[in-house]
């Protein structure tokens, strides 16, 4: 299925191609095809307003957002299209469970991409800032992520428990990670030391573990890794030697080193992992990688609930 920042872009893009002034309402929500969408049209002359909390989607400054070419207003223009953002599509889900009569899940474990709120700082600084500090705070243990309920800084991830108070929401490179680990060769091996790779469409995270303690964190864009960069920050994690300036400098999110760490097991998950690593030991938890994230929200909510 498309992923919600999908369907609101092709949304968007559908009104202003009718020529039709398009008016954002909702929560902050993931940025991608959305955003994108909004910096074409505008560009093109099409008026394009949100409210405060849908337009924090495209930039946490929403100076920044207004020098964009977009109107800050509660009240939306005359005929004006109206989109509603968000992460968690409800209406849409319970509508597709009931058509197949089933029934709506009684709890739920959502995972998002959530960079936090950052206005005056560069977002990939503050998400790795806020990974590190937690991992810090909780004794590098790997269930330690599991941040139930979120940080106040997480607004993608706060506005989704506005909606749904009683759910598990958490970041999806540790949801990820977690789903990885209940691959049997992979847990398995966690003991005496794996190293895990989820190869994400935006974002590349790697995690150096030893039983429950994480020994080393990495994070870049996937776009701009190859094999043999990758497998250089891989080994570098390992030993011990790779910090966060240089992962930074290369316009990635950081690295921190809690310990090195001698890997028994590489293993990968996400929908890039044969791009970038074609020879690690591709995870599949319970037979199914495509719900390894899945499957990283169920161990997150055996711990705590």
């Amino acid at each position: 299925m498309p992923s919600p920042n999908e369907i609101i872009g092709r949304k968007i893009e559908n009104a202003a191609q009718r020529g039709l002034p398009v008016h954002l309402t909702g929560p902050v929500m993931g940025g991608g095809r959305n955003t994108q969408a909004v910096a074409k049209w505008i560009s093109m002359g099409a008026k394009v307003s949100a409210t405060r909390s849908a337009a924090l989607t495209i930039k946490d400054n929403l100076e920044v957002v207004k020098n964009k070419g977009v109107i800050i207003t509660e009240e939306p223009p005359e005929n004006a299209v109206h989109i509603h953002t968000g992460d968690y599509m409800e209406t849409e889900l319970r509508e597709m469970f009931h058509r197949f009569e089933i029934p709506y899940p009684r709890h739920l474990g959502i995972a998002v991409q959530d960079h936090g709120y950052s206005p005056d700082m560069s977002n990939r600084l503050f998400r790795f800032a806020h990974l590190q500090k937690t991992l810090e705070e909780r004794d590098w243990n790997l269930f330690g992520l599991i941040d139930d309920p979120p940080h106040p800084s997480m607004t993608r991830m706060n506005a989704i428990i506005q909606k749904k108070p009683d759910a598990l929401v958490m970041d999806t490179g540790p949801a990820a990670i977690l789903g990885a680990l209940e691959d049997p060769l992979v847990k398995d091996h966690a003991g005496d030391g794996v190293t895990v790779v989820n190869v994400g469409n935006g974002h590349t995270l790697a995690f150096t573990i030893m039983g429950d303690e994480v020994c080393g964190i990495f994070e870049h864009h996937s776009r701009a890794l190859n094999q043999e960069r990758l497998r250089k920050y891989l080994e570098k994690l390992e030993n011990g030697t790779l910090t966060n300036e240089e992962v930074y400098n290369d316009h990635g999110h950081g690295a921190a080193v809690h310990a090195p760490m001698e890997s028994t097991l590489t293993a990968v998950t996400g929908p890039n992992r044969k791009s970038l690593l074609p020879q690690a030991y591709q995870a599949a938890p319970y037979g199914d990688m495509m719900l390894t994230g899945c499957f990283g929200l169920l161990c997150a909510w055996s711990r705590i609930r």
